[in-house]
């Protein structure tokens, strides 16, 4: 008689066809999960970043059972507000969901945040079902950095869900070694359930179109911000660091590819001719535009590092574009690559320092970074991250 297969049930509300990076990262996880045999289910949200505005998908993969919801929802300009909102609907969507599946799982895996839909769980998932959480950010980290009474509100919140969904996993996998000495610090976790791994590379180095020569001509050098738009990467310092650079270096463009409120903004108020704006890229673009990219910008901002690892890191590593990394010192990136001896890291904010580092890489650019390439094969692996959620 042949064995059943293992039921995995995956909870977060971002995933294919999602533009962020979560959302790639959770469908290639659930790829994985599919082909080592196991039936593999994904409560979710209709695709709504970054502009926060839901599309109503159909699309499916193969083998992988995609439950989507909250194409209704309407967000508002606010952030906390949207935030708010997303948290108590997926918890609702995950309470009414659960009660049909609950006899058809034995491995769950919550990716965090969100966190409210898990808590309410807790109090419902039966001992025999194992429970895997997956770590993209540390929410308490970025409320700490918050004043006023409203901000010590939902960090009291925020610190009492996740304190509890944590300690309720039997296992917790975080993106670095930084993340998890951060969470087991502020809420006494047990070290033995806690796993370091790294995210891992989920583009196709082999297949490269060309369809962005007209944005990003070979004429020229092309200093690139390319994802997400939020507090976190600091965007007004971005665009400072664009403005300052771009008055001082020849033959370069400066580029935000990213979408939302915060990025119109910034469009909106821009003057420079060689600051350029543009919407993310198709997936099937990704990689020609790191390959077009002389420099990409990973910005962390200050005090933050301790919160999330930037999951495109691998990505951008693999195609072999020059990085500009900007986040805190003896942070997780900080260290990671004077380790490996990466190119190049700046720890402080400022204008002159890192147009400096642009000049440098500018000034060294010979194509592509051969060492890059190499280290992000060694480095990120998603059969190691698969591995820690099935062991």
């Amino acid at each position: 008689m042949q064995k059943s297969k293992k039921r995995i049930l995956i909870l977060s509300p971002f995933f294919y066809p999602e533009l962020i990076s979560t959302g790639k990262f959770n469908t290639n996880i659930a790829k994985e999960l599919r082909d080592k045999g196991y039936n593999v289910t994904i409560l979710c949200s209709h695709p709504f970043y970054p502009k926060w505005k839901p599309i109503r998908s159909n699309q499916s993969i193969e083998g992988i059972k995609i439950i989507r919801g909250g194409a209704y929802l309407r967000y508002p300009n606010n952030i906390i507000a949207k935030r708010a909102i997303l948290e108590v609907w997926y918890a609702l969507f995950v309470f009414k969901h659960f009660f049909r599946l609950k006899d058809k799982i034995d491995i769950i895996v919550p990716v965090f945040p969100p966190s409210l839909g898990f808590y309410i769980l807790t109090f419902l998932i039966k001992n025999k079902i194992k429970k895997v959480g997956m770590i993209h950010d540390l929410q308490e980290v970025y409320s700490s950095k918050k004043t006023g009474v409203l901000s010590k509100i939902i960090r009291f919140f925020i610190n009492k869900v996740e304190r509890i969904t944590f300690k309720s996993c039997d296992k917790l996998i975080f993106l670095s070694e930084e993340m998890k000495e951060t969470a087991e610090k502020y809420y006494d976790l047990n070290e033995n359930k806690l796993e370091v791994q790294y995210p891992f590379i989920n583009i196709d180095t082999s297949i490269v179109t060309n369809e962005l020569e007209r944005i990003l001509s070979k004429h020229k050098n092309h200093v690139v911000y390319s994802g997400a738009l939020g507090e976190k990467q600091n965007p007004n310092k971005i665009y400072e660091l664009y403005d300052f650079a771009s008055k001082r270096i020849e033959n370069t463009e400066f580029h935000f590819f990213s979408q939302g409120n915060i990025f119109e903004q910034l469009n909106k108020k821009n003057k420079n001719e060689k600051i350029r704006f543009h919407n993310l890229v198709p997936e099937k673009n990704i990689l020609e535009l790191y390959k077009r990219s002389t420099i990409q910008i990973i910005p962390q901002k200050r005090g933050t590092s301790k919160g999330s690892l930037p999951s495109k890191l691998p990505n951008i590593m693999a195609s072999g574009c020059n990085i500009l990394i900007i986040t805190d010192e003896n942070s997780e990136l900080d260290n990671l690559f004077k380790k490996y001896n990466l190119n190049t890291v700046v720890t402080l904010w400022d204008n002159e320092l890192l147009c400096s580092a642009i000049n440098s890489l500018l000034k060294k650019n010979q194509g592509r970074n051969i060492h890059n390439i190499k280290i992000a094969n060694e480095l990120f692996n998603s059969n190691a991250m698969v591995d820690k959620i099935l062991n």
